[in-house]
């Protein structure tokens, strides 16, 4: 059998809808400055679906310095991966401040988030190790988990009490193998806000023994006093072994980073191959990186007013009457009862006739019969940004509680292939 041709006859769950959603539900094209404004298909649509969420990523500040770095060192500096002929002065700051901002020993800097992810599982885990994760994780935790040779249990979603019996029997495998214990969950859960309960976890600590990685990938630069992290908005940044964040959020750029003692990220500088045998960030990158972790850091007003705005949009919904789960963080998921057909017309609807764009979450993310719109707020939207979706939600709830959308077919629109 030719080995592409399951390419050709099954498309999985999400790609079988290719041919009529791509270039529009999939894979959809945003154009301009990056604001709260955008451009879709030629026309403007107010816009909650990027993930940033302190509006740096068209900050004055952040593009001049950008600007100036690509134009000193161009995009090519520095050449090779850091073992061997990548490695500069800037790289190393960038690794101490992140360390001191968060509050540990020592920082690792990675070239991206979701390849750092899996490979910091990766080296740090024996065939003899076991690892336990929170069954909602990310996928790249997912990922990095299946590369995993040796043992894992998942436990359902924050609960801690099955989390307890995971740890007891990983306990008696792990003494019998002569392992460790690795307990994986996330700061924030981006798909539906929540939070992990690194409180509950980290207590645990007094009854088992096993090493805590957090991926705090939206809880950096959001949650806790200063921004850094869900670990100090818990309190409990020394219980968390591995501190692992990304730029592609808060700081909206490039890279990201793995914080924790000062051995162990040695021991990652030397063992983790996706850094290893990969090109170091660019100059223009790191510096970047440097100038918004300074803006995070120093003007606590763009946390702030991003907390305006969710907390806002989030009342304004609930008081509405939707369902917005248990997010407790600025990811905000809105559910509401429908099929894929429903949710495609809904989404048309809501971006062609009130200009509001916003990520669809449908089968086989959630359960069938469902759907959920994902919106993001940020510090760039306003409070009648805020006002103008909660309008454009009431009258769309209003038209699916109708049956208008399982009735229509205006959703076909000429997709790009």
């Amino acid at each position: 059998m030719d080995i592409f041709q399951k390419f050709r006859t099954n498309q999985g769950d999400i790609g079988k809808h290719m041919a009529r959603a791509h270039g529009y539900f999939t894979f959809p094209k945003l154009e301009g400055e990056i604001s709260a404004r955008m451009k879709f298909r030629g026309k403007e649509v107010l816009t909650w679906s990027l993930n940033n969420y302190l509006g740096l990523a068209n900050h004055p500040e952040v593009r001049k310095v950008d600007a100036e770095a690509a134009a000193q060192y161009g995009m090519a500096y520095p050449m090779g991966a850091r073992m061997m002929s990548g490695q500069t002065t800037k790289h190393e700051q960038l690794e101490r401040e992140l360390a001191a901002f968060v509050g540990k020993q020592d920082a690792f800097l990675l070239n991206y988030g979701y390849q750092g992810m899996v490979s910091i599982i990766d080296a740090v885990c024996g065939r003899n190790d076991v690892i336990v994760y929170d069954s909602e994780s990310h996928a790249c935790i997912l990922d990095g988990v299946r590369l995993h040779m040796g043992k894992r249990f998942v436990y359902p979603h924050n609960n801690i009490e099955n989390l307890r019996k995971q740890l007891e029997r990983a306990t008696k495998l792990a003494q019998k193998q002569g392992g460790g214990i690795l307990v994986i969950t996330e700061g924030v859960f981006g798909m539906a806000g929540d939070l992990g309960k690194l409180d509950e976890i980290a207590k645990l600590k007094e009854e088992f023994q096993f090493r805590l990685l957090v991926d705090d990938a939206h809880g950096f630069g959001v949650m806790g006093k200063t921004g850094a992290g869900a670990p100090e908005f818990f309190g409990v940044s020394d219980q968390v072994d591995l501190h692992f964040g990304t730029f592609a959020k808060a700081m909206a750029g490039i890279g990201g980073f793995v914080a924790g003692d000062i051995d162990v990220c040695y021991y990652l500088r030397y063992n983790m191959r996706s850094q290893t045998f990969a090109k170091s960030l660019p100059m223009p990158m790191v510096i970047g990186a440097l100038k918004r972790l300074d803006m995070l850091r120093s003007m606590p007003e763009l946390r702030e007013k991003l907390w305006s705005v969710a907390q806002t949009l989030q009342k304004g919904l609930k008081d509405a009457g939707f369902d917005i789960g248990k997010t407790n963080s600025p990811v905000t998921p809105v559910y509401m009862k429908g099929g894929v057909e429903e949710a495609t017309n809904l989404v048309f609807d809501l971006r062609e006739n009130y200009s509001v764009f916003c990520s669809l979450v449908a089968y086989p993310v959630i359960p069938k019969g469902e759907l959920m719109l994902r919106l993001i707020p940020t510090a760039m939207h306003s409070l009648e940004d805020v006002e103008h979706t909660l309008n454009a939600f009431k009258a769309v709830r209003k038209k699916l509680e109708e049956g208008k959308y399982s009735k229509t077919d205006f959703a076909k629109v000429e997709v790009d292939m």
